[in-house]
């Protein structure tokens, strides 16, 4: 099992969602439920520490892998994030992504929290600090109205941008 003790934590959200944590936490861990609020991915993650994280692309590719590092239903899973760009473990180290599941009266508290192996300035962070928002906004809304809005998002060209710097290439995305 990967070490992950020590990473940093460099990106929180917090969300509040009228909805059971049992019913959070199966979106967060469900296929079907993450293909509607997670831009199309499916994610899929084995139930159990160590057991294996997968988010599949819209097209079927494996876009992102990793291992459970804590899985304590409903309130906490833990699992590592390695997103399948060639060069983007290299340079820019590990990341870590966290739920924790709360209770909050009639709603319950998500947090997300992204941590890295590696101190990443704020250009290589900005990606998934423009990204998280707007997947946990749509897991919010599917939950508390059965729909999950699309969301129009810009490419987050300050991640791309310091990105290429450090030689790492996004498929897809010309140069």
């Amino acid at each position: 099992m990967a070490d992950v003790t020590g990473w940093v934590p460099q990106t929180v959200t917090t969300i509040y969602i009228a909805a059971s944590a049992e019913r959070v936490w199966q979106a967060l861990t469900s296929p079907e439920f993450s293909r509607q609020y997670f831009c199309s991915f499916a994610v899929e993650v084995e139930p159990r520490v160590g057991g294996r994280l997968t988010v599949t692309a819209p097209d079927g590719s494996p876009h992102i892998s990793g291992e459970v590092i804590s899985w304590d239903p409903p309130h906490r899973l833990s699992m590592t994030w390695n997103v399948g760009w060639p060069g983007l473990i290299e340079a820019l180290g590990g990341t870590l992504v966290t739920y924790e599941i709360e209770p909050a009266g009639e709603t319950v508290r998500l947090t997300m929290t992204e941590a890295h192996e590696l101190a990443l300035d704020d250009d290589i962070l900005s990606g998934g600090r423009l990204g998280w928002p707007a997947i946990l906004s749509s897991l919010k809304s599917l939950l508390e109205t059965g729909r999950a809005p699309a969301i129009a998002m810009q490419p987050p060209l300050r991640m791309i941008e310091a990105l290429r710097k450090l030689g790492v290439r996004m498929p897809g995305m010309r140069d």
